[in-house]
């Protein structure tokens, strides 16, 4: 009967203490200095784990320790993206899932150190995870709760009316003015609830699993008032058209939009009170 394999938690121990486990747990590795660092020690592993046989619990249990042994790496990629509203613990996980990829994918023969291989897959997988379920430009907070609170709102009005309710009707409910129901939904195309990167599943065209799921996307509730939009924005002239795509999806100020456009930030006040009211008038009147 096999040894028992003891679970060890890496992260607690010092280098040395690792080499001094891994030949009486997992089979004897090669001669190993006491003085190795995590990156020496991760090489001797991942030689190690070539020679075992995939599945097997010498397999596993090496793998599971060379996770165990670069979370540092997760922790150091994870702390770039602290300033985003995430809780760093979602964010480590998500990093995690890129370590773990970084590690079966890896070829020690290659002469590349791992810490340098695995960096750009844990970042990537971050990176990733923030565009699938983020906004895809910077919204103001304020909108991005009103939009929000539209999309419930929205739901709930349709199942009483049994249709869509006009912006009048959303207003009235969230007690908002008619125009800031315009701006929330203008800016509900600056949400992303899906991957950007997905594509179909090969054959039978399923796909994997996680794509397949059913979940709430609440970006989909949305999808009525964001269509009604687009050929309302399509009619306005190039340059109101241009003020409203500055001012709502590239988040800048009435002063800003005159510098860039070279008009008076009265003006653009001017031009922005106009067409959103031809918006507002335009969807009401749908």
């Amino acid at each position: 009967m096999s040894a028992e394999l003891i679970p060890v938690q890496v992260g607690e121990l010092s280098p040395a203490q690792v080499a001094e486990l891994i030949p009486a747990q997992a089979g004897e590795l090669p001669e190993i200095d006491r003085t190795l660092d995590t990156r020496t020690l991760s090489r001797s592993l991942f030689q190690r784990l070539a020679g075992l046989e995939p599945e097997s619990a010498e397999h596993t249990y090496v793998r599971d320790t060379l996770i165990e042994l670069n979370l540092p790496l997760v922790r150091y990629a994870s702390a770039r993206f602290r300033s985003r509203n995430e809780p760093m613990e979602d964010i480590v996980q998500v990093g995690t899932i890129g370590l773990i990829k970084a590690i079966d994918r890896f070829d020690p023969e290659r002469g590349v150190e791992f810490p340098t291989f695995a960096m750009p897959t844990v970042v990537g997988e971050i990176k990733r995870f923030f565009r699938d379920t983020s906004w895809s430009v910077r919204v103001p907070r304020r909108l991005q709760e009103l939009r929000l609170a539209l999309t419930k709102a929205g739901d709930e009005l349709s199942q009483r009316l049994d249709r869509s309710p006009t912006v009048a009707e959303l207003a009235g409910f969230l007690g908002v003015s008619e125009e800031d129901v315009v701006e929330g939904l203008a800016v509900g195309n600056a949400y992303t609830a899906s991957s950007l990167d997905s594509s179909p599943g090969e054959e039978d065209g399923d796909g994997p699993l996680a794509d397949r799921l059913g979940y709430d996307d609440l970006a989909l509730e949305g999808v009525e008032y964001r269509e009604s939009l687009k050929p309302l924005l399509a009619k306005l002239p190039p340059r109101e058209r241009r003020i409203i795509m500055l001012r709502f999806f590239g988040n800048l100020t009435q002063s800003q939009i005159g510098e860039e456009i070279g008009i008076s930030q009265m003006h653009v006040s001017r031009l922005l009170t106009k067409t959103l009211t031809q918006l507002r008038a335009g969807l009401v009147n749908e």
